[in-house]
């Protein structure tokens, strides 16, 4: 798993900022994985922040570890609609099989292009992870 990943994994609960009009949308999430060399989320797609991202694909993810550091993704997230994309994020996050069924019709998988992780503690450089 990639090091951003693996932060949020570790964190359990991150932000997750959108934009609607002009004003910031921020949220909690906790569903994240590495596939396939990606990162991923997941959403309702009769959700505003799912319309949100449509609409704008550029977000940020912020989250803070138990050792004070925190973390801060910055990218466009894509939507995937093969039926795989969404069975792997069930088989990696299985709390979510109590929400959705990967053909359901309403649960999607999103993973971030073009996406730069920034790794902040107060005793040390940030580290720059490209994803």
């Amino acid at each position: 798993m990639n090091k951003a990943a693996q932060f949020l994994t570790d964190s359990q609960t991150f932000y997750l900022a959108t934009v609607e009009g002009d004003q910031p949308r921020v949220r909690p999430f906790g569903a994240v994985m590495e596939w396939e060399g990606k990162t991923y989320i997941c959403t309702n797609n009769k959700k505003n922040v799912f319309a949100q991202i449509l609409k704008n694909p550029k977000v940020e993810i912020s989250a803070m570890d138990r050792n004070g550091r925190w973390i801060r993704i910055t990218g466009t997230v894509t939507r995937d609609e093969r039926k795989e994309a969404r069975e792997a994020m069930l088989a990696t996050v299985p709390s979510l099989k109590k929400m959705y069924k990967a053909d359901d019709g309403i649960y999607e998988v999103l993973y971030f292009t073009n996406a730069t992780a920034t790794i902040y503690s107060f005793g040390s450089e940030p580290e720059v992870i490209k994803l």
